[in-house]
């Protein structure tokens, strides 16, 4: 006899939708065929104590279990559950409707009590579940919220396999989960951990982030220790736009399937801030695995990658980087598979000026030859350095600024600017096809819409001259006035917004560390 229940395989965000195949015959032993990995052959193990312990009989016959499509790699202990329900569907003891086995996505992984435990991917494979016409999933109950914010899809969360028993049986009646998802999202949106109130000082570096928000910007910040580097990228995030739905879906998505959302989190509503040691390795920040799993780069989708000591981090990971910035994902390519994960996201870093961290601050006397300041620079790469528009030179807060009394502008009335800003280009970029905001512009676009004015250009020039700015530099100014326009209200790049945008090229002058 062959009963058929479905479950999933998730290969980075793709979902495939596996059939469960169990036929019984005389004999003793049992088969699992489909490629299966060494987690699922286990299931056999868990499944045959679970019952034991529930007192559910396991059939006396031999067991043939077929994962199909058979060619695709099964890996995890999502198939437990329904590997175990296409077993008790054998006993007509069970009662189990075998109909109704048509009807919904089963996945779980099965305790040796008996009890479900969570599983990763639950979001992606809730919709994949929509988009094939399944009724609904059944699911362990800690992902059942993460699922449920899939509209037009009964969610089921159980806690046992007897649940699940008398759920399929008909014996027992279950509400399906339901998430007002819309009313959460916009809830938790307005909450952030840091705030630039909190911030005292720093007006320069303040605008700078809010340039770079304003348009997308990556930016590095150069200062020595203790001068507010990292709190100020911190409180970055409390300034970037609200996350659309569609963008909000698509970070979910992600966090699911690498098992990093918190309990109860029906979606993350909150663009993601990630910060990783400087130790981490090229693998961790790229993704991969024999399970292909989304790195950091992926995980900051939407959100900010944050690398403190940016020289710290080994020259193979900072290498890495350049091709998800430039082409906004990446893809991850192993023997036995290839999968492409997004990874859309701003970069922020910070750095010392130099080996003792004391270059060019007026307080402390800084040691390093301008050799060692050099080669302390050329950690950086000059193809990395150069997907970086916005580049801030901070210094120490004096005491005045540190004792005052008077609260510095919240993150709120930045974030309305920002915001405005935003609004003009995707007005600007609404006929062209995967650009969004300014820093995504391409050469053709920035002579389009960020050609300076006369005096602009001349001044341009000027600076360039008298700067030493390099080559590189001309773009990437341009780019950052044309944000600075648009937070002025001006159709026009002017000579005002080019003269910010050049101070925001610390590096590129030549004289730099001298």
């Amino acid at each position: 006899m062959l009963i058929r229940t479905y479950c999933a395989a998730v290969n980075g965000l793709e979902v495939t939708i596996v059939n469960v195949e169990v036929s019984t015959r005389r004999g003793v032993h049992f088969h699992l065929s489909g490629l299966p990995d060494a987690s699922v052959k286990e299931s056999q193990d868990r499944i045959r104590a679970a019952f034991s312990n529930m007192d559910l009989r396991f059939p006396g016959m031999e067991i043939t279990i077929n994962l199909s499509p058979a060619d695709i790699h099964k890996e995890g202990s999502g198939y437990d559950l329904s590997i175990a329900v296409g077993i008790l569907a054998h006993d007509e003891k069970n009662h189990i409707i075998r109909e109704r086995l048509e009807q919904y996505i089963i996945l779980g992984e099965v305790s040796l009590d008996g009890t479900l435990r969570p599983v990763r991917g639950a979001l992606p494979v809730a919709l994949k579940a929509k988009a094939e016409g399944f009724q609904g999933i059944i699911l362990p109950k800690e992902n059942a919220r993460e699922a449920a914010v899939v509209d037009g899809l009964r969610v089921y969360g159980m806690s046992s396999l007897k649940e699940v028993i008398g759920f399929l049986s008909g014996e027992d009646d279950f509400l399906s989960t339901t998430v007002d998802f819309q009313k959460e999202f916009f809830d938790r949106q307005q909450q952030a951990e840091f705030d630039f109130a909190d911030v005292r000082g720093q007006q320069q570096v303040k605008r700078a982030l809010e340039v770079a928000a304003s348009g997308g910007h990556n930016i590095i910040m150069i200062g020595p220790p203790g001068a507010g580097k990292s709190m100020m990228a911190r409180c970055l995030p409390s300034i970037l736009p609200p996350l659309s739905l569609e963008e909000s879906l698509e970070t979910t998505q992600i966090h699911s399937v690498a098992g990093r959302l918190g309990k109860n989190v029906a979606l993350i509503s909150q663009r993601p801030f990630r910060s990783p040691h400087h130790t981490i390795s090229a693998a961790a920040i790229c993704g991969g695995g024999s399970n292909p799993q989304p790195g950091e780069v992926s995980l900051a989708h939407n959100g900010v990658l944050f690398l403190d000591e940016l020289p710290e981090f080994s020259k193979n990971v900072l290498e890495v980087l350049r091709q998800p910035l430039e082409d906004r994902k990446i893809a991850v390519s192993r023997v036995k598979y290839s999968t492409e994960f997004p990874s859309s996201f701003m970069f922020v870093a910070s750095m010392n000026p130099c080996p003792c961290g004391y270059h060019n601050d007026p307080s402390h006397k800084c040691v390093c030859s301008p050799g060692q300041i050099q080669r302390y620079m050329n950690r950086i790469s000059g193809p990395l350095m150069d997907r970086i528009d916005l580049q801030c030179e901070i210094t120490p807060v004096p005491f005045e600024d540190i004792s005052r009394k008077v609260q510095s502008e919240p993150s709120a009335s930045i974030r309305e600017r920002v915001i405005k800003a935003r609004q003009i280009q995707a007005e600007r970029f609404r006929d062209v096809n995967g650009v969004y905001c300014n820093a995504q512009m391409n050469t053709q676009m920035i002579h389009r819409f960020a050609e300076p004015d006369a005096m602009g250009l001349n001044m341009l020039k000027m600076a360039m001259e008298r700067l030493k700015l390099s080559a590189r530099a001309y773009s990437r100014i341009l780019k950052v006035a044309r944000t600075i326009a648009d937070l002025d209200g001006s159709e026009q790049v002017q000579s005002n917004h080019i003269a910010e945008a050049v101070s925001y090229r610390s590096l590129d002058r030549s004289d730099w560390g001298e």
